[in-house]
């Protein structure tokens, strides 16, 4: 019994030191992104968190501290509104470049077609967001120029 119990403890330690890291694809990256944008569970319903521990999980090192920290936006960059009904999110990656990789996010907020492309790039932790591109702006100067 006590060798199931330490075998229980092993498994559960690596589950968290990998929920702790990044995505193991780019894809799966920006999928879980957008998890946090549906209508399914509360915690799960009301955007990508401005933690620490997400930010660690999802930015590489320079884009976490501004992800993190307060600051009042006036709409949320990753959904470009201030609220959300998302339809079907499409996910692909469309360029493969040097350390980055850029994958595509299409989906409609309210009837309005959004489309958003991710910079990631791959290393120890996994694959993590170095920046996020609209048509417009980028999510490293949208977060720069609402900085407090």
């Amino acid at each position: 019994m006590r060798e199931l119990a330490g075998i229980v403890a092993m498994f559960a330690g690596l589950w968290l030191a990998t929920a702790e890291a990044g995505f193991r694809t780019p894809e799966s990256l920006v999928r879980n992104v957008y998890a946090y944008y549906g209508q399914g569970a509360p915690d799960l319903s009301k955007g990508l968190p401005r933690d620490a521990a997400t930010a660690r999980q999802f930015f590489d090192l320079p884009l976490r501290k501004a992800w993190s920290t307060p600051r009042v936006e006036p709409y949320d960059f990753l959904v470009q509104s201030p609220s959300w009904k998302l339809g079907p999110v499409t996910i692909a990656v469309v360029r493969r470049q040097y350390d980055k990789t850029y994958v595509a996010a299409n989906f409609d907020n309210h009837g309005r077609r959004v489309a958003l492309n991710f910079v990631l790039v791959s290393g120890s932790e996994g694959w993590l967001i170095t920046d996020v591109e609209s048509p417009h702006d980028s999510l490293r100067m949208f977060l720069e120029q609402f900085r407090n």
